[in-house]
């Protein structure tokens, strides 16, 4: 015969007899308030971390303008300069690369400097892999850099070449199957190719008095790499030149007017010419060397 004994009342095998009931979505306060201190803890460990970062880039950045602005005062005493050049020290952090006595790049350029053969000419210097070991972070006027790589250009702009030449309008670009801006280009730099650069202008001094356009050379001689010589080639016309004709009997006289020799065109460090050519509107002389030792002083050359 089965059991039929009545269970014990305190011996409550039921789930309903000890579960907590609550309604959809809501959770016990205990839970609740541990969930808000939680989140408050990682919201401030955050923020200070974010505050700490962001301190630390600004710093870094701030000591990089401290530093380039005594490079730049130092670059213009030993230079002689009007004015303070734009110097950039490149790379980050900056800190860890003066503590190591070590820049990865700098660059230093200086626009419309005066010139004794041109007028105005604006000079750019970029230096790979600068050695401090030997002077400070901050440099000095009388400091010696050794540079693992060092480009040094001369950059005339237009308007001088043309008032050297004796054309007044003249215009400058590179030669049109080129791509010529600040990433592209023959070289690294942005710098055109030296053969078949356009210049525009008007030539009076061949009696012609109308805007053509001249297909022209650069080069410098094997014999003197500070002078700078312009070959004119031909005469241009059809799209993106003045699209003009010049006479047979008037063509040669036009052509020796658009060619010249530019002497005195000497790179910053003394560096030798590598390339020529066309960047924008301005004609750039541009060199590059490697494993060198310059002193500040040798920025400006003319």
């Amino acid at each position: 015969m089965a059991d039929t004994r009545p269970l014990p009342a305190d011996d409550g095998i039921t789930i309903a007899c000890n579960l907590r009931i609550c309604r959809a979505g809501q959770l016990p306060a205990t839970d609740v308030g541990q969930n808000v201190r939680v989140r408050k803890v990682l919201i401030g460990l955050v923020a200070t971390v974010t505050t700490v970062a962001v301190g630390a880039v600004g710093a870094d950045f701030g000591t990089a303008i401290y530093a380039e602005y005594h490079w730049a005062r130092s670059v213009r005493a030993a230079n002689h300069l009007p004015f303070d050049p734009w110097v950039g020290i490149l790379g980050f952090p900056f800190v860890t690369q003066a503590t190591g006595h070590h820049y990865r790049e700098v660059e230093i350029r200086a626009a419309g400097v005066d010139h004794p053969v041109v007028g105005k000419a604006s000079i750019e210097a970029t230096m790979h892999s600068v050695d401090l070991t030997d002077t400070s972070w901050l440099l000095k006027p009388d400091a010696t850099l050794r540079v693992g790589k060092l480009e040094g250009r001369l950059i005339v702009d237009s308007t001088h070449v043309g008032r050297f030449m004796g054309i007044k309008d003249l215009l400058v670009e590179a030669p049109p199957k080129e791509t010529n801006d600040a990433t592209g280009g023959t070289t690294e730099s942005g710098i055109s190719g030296s053969r078949g650069l356009v210049f525009t202008g008007t030539p009076t001094a061949a009696g012609f008095d109308r805007r053509i356009s001249v297909s022209v050379d650069l080069s410098t001689p094997d014999d003197d790499d500070t002078t700078l010589v312009f070959t004119a080639t031909d005469v241009l016309t059809g799209p993106g030149t003045a699209d003009e004709q010049v006479p047979d009997d008037k063509k040669a006289a036009v052509l020796a007017a658009f060619e010249t020799r530019m002497p005195g065109m000497k790179l910053p460090f003394a560096i030798a010419p590598t390339s020529e050519g066309a960047r924008g509107s301005d004609i750039i002389i541009e060199g590059i060397t490697t494993g060198v030792t310059v002193a500040v002083d040798g920025f400006r050359q003319s």
